[in-house]
């Protein structure tokens, strides 16, 4: 069984509160990466997959336009990337990314999360330091060498390659991302990706105790009610 990653393939929300949360998340997340690398998807490649991967997502044009133009204009939000470490429930490790416009409103609000749950926030490499940083891309395929021939031909600093169940995955360092994915798209022109981002992938996993899953539940229900929220990455499985 290949390494645990999150594919955000379900990650569209039912209610429209929700679906509205969502939405914002990727509007900001286009802004900032937009701003940083330019608002032109044809020479942004990383705010190319985060386009794709939001109208995956099903999340409208007018809010990936919107964000962009804001990018293209002078002014606007000053964003900023956070990053908080703990453990979560069942002594399980988390890691929780934002984009904050106000760093101390995210980290109060970050921390009563914690709080609530009565567990525990801790100090910047609590936990990173038992995740990768990995680039991941999923597409459908069966034949790993030929997809690592390929990555290698184009001089890609690749971690790992899987094929489980007819799906292709690559692992690589998440400063390899740009390199990667051009060098599969040059590969294998028609390619699709089910999964196209940076994650945190959690080195060793744990079995979430059933009496601590209902509090994990309700850690990550809260951590996705908070606006600066953008991803939780944890190493329970439940």
């Amino acid at each position: 069984m290949g390494r645990a990653y999150q594919n955000r393939k379900e990650s569209i929300a039912k209610t429209a509160t929700a679906k509205s949360r969502v939405y914002s998340k990727y509007g900001r997340e286009i802004y900032v990466v937009a701003k940083s690398g330019g608002a032109d998807p044809d020479t942004n490649i990383s705010l190319r997959g985060l386009i794709d991967r939001a109208r995956k997502d099903q999340v409208p044009a007018h809010v990936i336009a919107n964000a962009l133009d804001k990018a293209s204009g002078v002014g606007g939000e000053d964003y900023s990337p956070a990053r908080y470490e703990g453990f979560g429930p069942g002594n399980c490790m988390v890691i929780v990314e934002c984009l904050t416009d106000n760093p101390n409103r995210t980290f109060g609000d970050v921390r009563n999360c914690f709080t609530k749950c009565k567990v525990k926030i801790g100090a910047p490499g609590t936990t990173a330091h038992m995740f990768d940083h990995c680039a991941i891309f999923n597409f459908a395929g069966d034949d790993e060498d030929v997809v690592l021939e390929a990555l290698m031909e184009a001089d890609v600093d690749v971690t790992d390659v899987e094929v489980e169940n007819g799906m292709v995955t690559v692992f690589a360092p998440h400063t390899e991302y740009a390199n990667t994915k051009q060098a599969l798209v040059a590969a294998f022109p028609e390619v699709e990706f089910e999964t196209d981002e940076i994650q945190f992938v959690a080195q060793n996993s744990m079995d979430m105790p059933e009496d601590d899953i209902p509090m994990m539940e309700k850690f990550l229900d809260m951590l996705e009610d908070c606006d600066d929220v953008q991803r939780v990455y944890h190493n329970a499985n439940f």
